[in-house]
């Protein structure tokens, strides 16, 4: 089906995240589209629209923020209503996917949940997906229709570069994000250091017990792509203000914060958290944070709607 079988653009906010889809729907110079989404005493949920979509170019935006299975089922719900009221192609943008974590079977007996999310995704009805900094890009491949991974590097960088931290290292709190790690310290042409993690008693326990390379005296930017507990980055805060490095930024694109990490965060002497808005925080968690920044991806996710459907490259937003 090519690009002039669809009609105009449709953008619907899921519980997920309304304030950023909102943002999305102004960049574009779109209304948001008005439908119901009813929850019943039972807790089963019922999606109504208000205005055909047949033949429209549609795009569901959902975050899967807390309450995670509640937003994940109202989502495969709002698709499948689309599908049945015959829209021209449905686009699902997460910017932030649950599950990413679970990619693979690394112990016996345990499922691979990110191709069961991947599954139901396309069997609910979606034509395309659209998500931010996946944990692991290999999720990319459980998916038959097409859909575009996109990142949040340049937002992160660029904020970074308008600071000018001349004598400064980027930090990974663990090996797994080497590769980004040196990505992010080639864009700020800095040097660039890891925390090298060993797992100790059980299986989700672990200890930062070496630091590969020098912080001594220098700005730090500890970068990863989500922040959930907050227990590697507390180990990371901790090894480089032992091993002296000056100020201390915290960057992710992903704020999950579960209990305890805001306590954690805004116990540690960290100058900056930077983040981005693909899961909205409660005021509570706001409230414990002070020194947190946090950028909006609603211009990235806006651009490449736009570029979807007008048929013109994505990649191109990040000179590929």
């Amino acid at each position: 089906m090519g690009i002039q079988s669809f009609g105009d653009i449709k953008i619907f906010a899921g519980s997920g995240c309304p304030e950023l889809a909102q943002k999305i729907a102004h960049y574009v110079h779109r209304p948001l589209s008005k439908w119901d989404i009813i929850e019943f005493p039972n807790e089963n949920l019922l999606v109504k629209l208000h205005g055909s979509v047949r033949g429209q170019d549609v795009y569901l935006i959902q975050s899967h923020s807390r309450p995670v299975h509640r937003n994940i089922m109202e989502m495969l719900i709002a698709i499948d209503c689309l599908k049945r009221d015959s829209a021209g192609r449905i686009t699902v943008v997460i910017p932030f996917m649950a599950y990413a974590q679970s990619d693979k079977k690394d112990q016996p007996r345990v499922p691979i949940t990110a191709r069961l999310l991947a599954d139901m995704i396309e069997v609910a009805g979606a034509d395309r997906w659209i998500t931010l900094d996946l944990h692991a890009e290999q999720i990319q491949g459980f998916y038959k229709i097409p859909g575009d991974s996109l990142t949040a590097f340049h937002i992160l960088t660029n904020y970074f570069k308008s600071k000018e931290l001349r004598n400064g290292v980027v930090v990974t709190p663990d090996l797994g994000f080497a590769k980004k790690g040196r990505n992010f310290a080639a864009a700020l042409d800095l040097s660039l250091a890891f925390v090298e993690k060993r797992r100790q008693g059980n299986e989700t326990s672990r200890e930062a017990l070496n630091l590969i390379g020098n912080v001594e005296g220098k700005d730090v930017i500890i970068v990863d792509d989500l922040v959930d507990t907050a227990g590697s980055i507390k180990s990371a805060v901790t090894l480089v203000k032992e091993k002296g490095a000056k100020e201390v930024y915290v960057a992710f694109t992903h704020a999950v914060l579960s209990d305890p990490a805001c306590e954690r965060l805004s116990g540690l002497p960290i100058k900056e958290i930077i983040t981005t808005d693909t899961i909205p925080l409660p005021p509570e968690k706001l409230k414990l944070l002070p020194n947190i920044t946090i950028l909006t991806v609603a211009e990235l996710l806006g651009e490449v709607i736009l570029r979807s459907h007008e048929g013109r490259s994505v990649g191109e937003l990040f000179n590929e």
